[in-house]
């Protein structure tokens, strides 16, 4: 299952805000992560690169954290903006969020040369806080899952 991403909420975030290594697509050197909607659950599309190489032939698992922290806090953030009668693509910026917590199990080693897709189930637990269940699956099969606790983002990362 090899997706692509139409509408990603990354690519609505403003560019003062649109560098972090994960999903920042100002970030000349970052992963460019996107995540987007399908269906009722979030989609994140990515395929590793040589450099993310844990063991030849094998994915770094750090790698695989990064990309169930970003799908997490990018997923918050569209389950946030639709809340508010927003999508992805209509032009109206996106609330963004930050990591609260992160956590991550690997189910089996990670095959370096597939795309993975981050596939996350969002629950709401207070206005500014979002549970993101993400599970990465690489040729349909999973390799990993996780949980990232998404805040809104503070006012004071606003920069002045």
């Amino acid at each position: 299952m090899t997706e692509k991403t139409v509408h990603a909420v990354q690519d609505e975030y403003p560019e003062d805000f649109a560098w972090c290594y994960g999903c920042g697509r100002m970030n000349e050197n970052g992963h460019h992560f996107r995540t987007g909607w399908k269906g009722d659950k979030t989609i994140t599309t990515y395929r590793p690169k040589a450099e993310h190489t844990a063991i030849p032939g094998f994915v770094y698992g750090g790698l695989i954290a990064s990309l169930i922290d970003c799908h997490g806090t990018g997923s918050a953030s569209l389950a946030l903006h639709r809340e508010n009668g927003h999508e992805p693509g209509a032009g109206v910026e996106p609330p963004r969020f930050v990591t609260g917590s992160l956590h991550v199990d690997f189910m089996k080693p990670t095959p370096q040369d597939v795309p993975l897709n981050a596939i996350g189930t969002i629950e709401k637990v207070h206005p500014k806080k979002w549970k993101v269940h993400t599970e990465v699956f690489a040729d349909g099969k999973i390799c990993a899952k996780g949980e990232v606790i998404a805040v809104v983002m503070p006012d004071t990362f606003a920069k002045k």
